[in-house]
């Protein structure tokens, strides 16, 4: 944390790293590119500035080994995890990957502590939700939803929170973490017949049949986050924000409109402000191959939280 939360913020908190982007095969069926295609559009939109960024550092070993092994760290950080872990973690290994991994669960952390702060704090990055204990998978190393989870408790900064994940692949990583952590809710409203095959038990999983569209998704949202908030009564908000719900992502199998996106994002937003709820976001899963629209559609949740924060000022 910088001198900065010492003041209040005029602009919206925003974490970012420029590692996030490193070197990748771009014919990938991740696109890593897109997170400084992102910070690109926000600047070039005046909602990213000098004055409103926050670059995190390196996770500390003890703050991942909340959420996480030492011995899959150590694995993965030296290169040493066998094919089969390879293949289930779906990303080649690199320096650039291992540098980037032990910084975004620290971002996920900051930007909820920033959220605490100043109501509303948006993570460029983030929602890693595959990532297991001992082992990574979906393209997902570390779990920062569940590293910044274990982190607030341990130290006392929330008694109670809820991770809302609306990426379109179920949470299964973070809801297995943090199974036995009662002081965490984690709800999950994914699509029925997607990724991962076998899924987990979240406190809450709500699954959307295949070929959903706006008005019937944004009422399965609507519902969901409404017996979320009640069942979990929290302190804090961390919305996994995911754009591979829209119709034409190539791993969504959903048929939800950009203006669908913007609908779900306000929404989540404006009912947890509405009701004094710190929320902290992430963006999730997107895959569509057309990078820039990507990041303009990684960019509505960051719009739509920019929206609320200036009307709070």
């Amino acid at each position: 944390m910088t001198e900065r939360l010492l003041s209040p913020m005029k602009q919206l908190p925003l974490v970012t790293n420029p590692v996030y982007s490193y070197s990748f095969d771009q014919k990938h069926r991740f696109p890593m590119e897109k997170f400084g295609l992102l910070n690109q559009y926000l600047a070039g939109q005046h909602i990213l500035s000098a004055s409103n960024v926050y670059r995190p550092g390196k996770a500390r070993p003890e703050l991942l080994q909340l959420a996480h092994c030492g011995d899959y760290i150590n694995r993965f950080t030296n290169n040493t995890l066998d094919k089969q872990a390879s293949r289930r973690l779906g990303l080649p290994w690199s320096e650039g990957l291992v540098t980037r991994s032990w910084i975004s669960p620290n971002g996920s952390f900051l930007t909820a502590q920033l959220a605490l702060r100043h109501g509303i704090a948006c993570h460029l990055a983030g929602g890693t939700h595959h990532a297991h204990r001992d082992f990574g998978s979906g393209f997902c190393v570390f779990n920062d939803l569940a590293v910044a989870a274990k982190a607030l408790l341990a130290q006392g900064r929330v008694k109670r929170l809820l991770i809302f994940d609306c990426d379109v692949h179920q949470g299964d990583g973070t809801a297995t973490i943090l199974a036995d952590e009662p002081a965490a809710f984690t709800c999950s409203v994914h699509g029925a017949k997607n990724f991962p095959a076998r899924k987990a038990c979240s406190d809450l999983d709500v699954e959307v049949a295949s070929n959903c569209e706006d008005d019937q998704y944004l009422s399965i949202v609507s519902d969901t986050l409404e017996t979320a908030l009640a069942s979990a009564r929290p302190e804090l908000v961390i919305y996994d924000a995911g754009v591979d719900i829209y119709a034409g992502d190539p791993l969504g199998l959903l048929k939800v409109s950009e203006n669908g996106i913007r609908q779900r994002d306000r929404m989540v937003i404006e009912r947890c402000r509405s009701a004094g709820i710190p929320v902290a976001t992430v963006i999730g899963g997107g895959y569509d191959d057309d990078r820039q629209a990507l990041a303009r559609r990684h960019a509505i949740v960051v719009e739509e939280a920019q929206r609320r924060f200036l009307q709070e000022q």
